[in-house]
């Protein structure tokens, strides 16, 4: 089954309560908190809600293997996720910013397989 890396990009100010409640549950409770969870049907549901704060996409197996080696396993709950606290993106995030999604080269949103560049950036 295939993981999926949510990473918090977008501070707490101005969040609705069901967008607070969805990223309490997946344990991204402040920026830069990252998130390794596995893919099923409720994530997508998930991940369409919390799209304007967070960015994700499918994480490999090295870059989860370099995640534990640098930051540790922060938390673990019922076995389904592993948080880990990572430092600002050394260069900064794309040149878009943070308030717009990756398709217009911003930082929020699906993608893909590039979330691992992004992460080792923040390792």
């Amino acid at each position: 089954m295939t993981k999926i890396a949510i990473i918090r990009i977008r501070g707490i100010c101005k969040v609705k309560g069901e967008i607070t409640m969805a990223l309490d549950a997946l344990g991204l409770k402040k920026k830069h908190a990252c998130s390794i969870v596995e893919e099923t049907p409720n994530l997508k549901g998930i991940l369409s809600k919390i799209k304007d704060y967070t960015t994700y996409g499918e994480v490999s197996e090295e870059t989860i293997k370099l995640l534990e080696e640098k930051r540790g396993k922060t938390s673990v709950k019922n076995d389904y996720k592993t948080v880990y606290f990572l430092a600002p993106p050394k260069g900064g995030f794309e040149r878009g910013g943070i308030k717009k999604p990756f398709a217009m080269k911003g930082a929020l949103g699906n993608r893909a397989e590039k979330i691992n560049d992004l992460i080792v950036k923040m390792v």
